[in-house]
């Protein structure tokens, strides 16, 4: 079957669904991307970097709030070197910069403890939970940060604060949930989003969520139509607010059914 997946990730899935004409272009036809949105490198930048902040500690090694900033600028001007960034609502270089350092403040003061790993990679096959039944492909990715005991946490940069409901229906701690579970053999201790959120004074937010066993069939079946609708080769434009910050604007203009 013609651009079936060796994997599928949450990122994959959700790209899919949000557009899969999209997920045709960044996976299978593998354009090149003429810019990096800056709200994607912002992101980058903050997640290594509290990665980072992490495996110093692990390592028996003293952290300072000067040392913290300079990791992170590194790493952005690295991605300002690599692709041309794109700004959107009036965001330049300094503003993200001063904002990145906000966040990273506040995080200094009121780091995760206990932590047991960071950017824990893992690849479980995709099972139904209920009836046994497997896909062709496993489930790969990454958990932001793993706490001793099997805490997962996420962390997310936004441009507005998410809500309950959406930590609640988040897919990425269901994944999470599932691949834990698969290689642990027990569920996870706890689930949290630690969300930053880039308003004027940034603000960091933490949420707590559970997962029943019931998400897991419902992840798989999603797995499942995600790949069945690539392997059938179904791939069409989806307008929407995401078009403002899309790679690909010119060839989806381009698009036309074969």
């Amino acid at each position: 079957m013609a651009g079936l997946p060796d994997h599928l990730s949450v990122s994959q899935i959700n790209l899919y669904s949000q557009c899969s004409l999209k997920y045709r272009f960044q996976y299978i036809d593998r354009l090149p991307r003429p810019f990096k949105a800056a709200g994607l490198a912002f992101g980058s930048a903050i997640h290594s970097t509290i990665s980072w902040l992490h495996m110093e500690k692990t390592n028996g090694n003293g952290v300072t709030l000067a040392r913290l900033y300079a990791i992170f600028e590194a790493d952005w001007f690295s991605q300002t070197a690599e692709a041309d960034i794109r700004y959107k609502n009036g965001d330049d270089a300094g503003k993200l910069i001063m904002q990145g350092r906000e966040i990273l403040g506040l995080y200094f003061q009121s780091p995760v403890q206990n932590v047991e790993a960071t950017d824990v990679a893992f690849t479980v096959p995709l099972v139904h939970p209920e009836n046994g039944h497997g896909l062709s492909v496993p489930l790969e990715g990454f958990m932001d940060l793993v706490e001793v005991g099997g805490g997962i946490v996420e962390f997310k940069t936004s441009a507005q604060s998410m809500s309950q409901k959406d930590v609640d229906d988040h897919i990425q701690l269901t994944a999470y949930g599932y691949a834990y579970e698969r290689l642990h053999q027990r569920p996870p201790k706890s689930y949290k989003i630690i969300d930053f959120v880039k308003t004027k004074s940034p603000k960091m937010i933490t949420f707590e969520t559970r997962r029943e066993k019931t998400a897991y069939p419902r992840f798989y079946g999603i797995a499942k139509q995600t790949l069945k609708g690539i392997s059938g080769g179904i791939f069409f434009p989806r307008a929407g607010y995401l078009c403002a910050d899309c790679e690909f604007e010119m060839p989806c203009r381009a698009w036309k059914e074969n």
